[in-house]
C-alpha cells in the first residue's frame, strides 16, 4: 500500500533553517505532482509548494524566495528547504503527491499524516 511519510520537523528559532522531507513507499509506477501543504489553527490550509514530474515548482507568495520545494524522483521523495523562517511559518506540514501504484492504472492523491513545525521568536 502506497504510504507518505514526512519528516524533518521540530522546533527552530526565527531566521533559521529548516529541511522537511517525504517518502512514497509501496508498489509505486509513478509519481506526478508532488507537494507540500500546511495547516495552522485557526487558519486554513494552504499549498505552500508544489513541483511536478518535471521539476517545475510553484509556490505560494508568502514563502517566495524563502523555501525551495525539490524532487528526487529515484529515490520517491520530496523536500522543503525552509530559510529565514518566521513565526507565521508555524503550522503543521503536509505532503502530497499523485501516485499510480501497479497494477492500477490510475492516479491517486495521497496524503502524509503530517510534521509539525514551530518557529519561536
Amino acid at each position: 500500500q502506497v504510504q507518505l511519510v514526512e519528516s524533518g520537523g521540530g522546533l527552530v528559532q526565527a531566521g533559521g533553517s529548516l529541511r522537511l522531507s517525504c517518502a512514497a513507499s509501496g508498489n509505486i509506477f509513478s509519481i506526478n505532482d508532488m507537494g507540500w501543504y500546511r495547516h495552522a489553527p485557526g487558519k486554513q490550509r494552504e499549498l505552500v509548494a508544489g513541483i511536478s514530474s518535471g521539476g517545475i515548482p510553484v509556490y505560494a507568495d508568502s514563502v517566495k524566495g524563502r523555501f525551495t520545494i525539490s524532487r528526487d524522483n529515484a529515490k520517491n521523495t520530496v523536500s522543503l528547504q525552509m530559510n529565514s523562517v518566521k513565526a507565521e511559518d508555524t503550522a503543521v506540514y503536509y505532503c502530497n503527491a499523485e501516485i499510480r501504484a501497479g497494477p492500477i492504472s490510475q492516479y491517486y492523491i495521497y496524503w502524509g499524516r503530517g510534521t509539525q513545525v514551530t518557529v519561536s521568536s
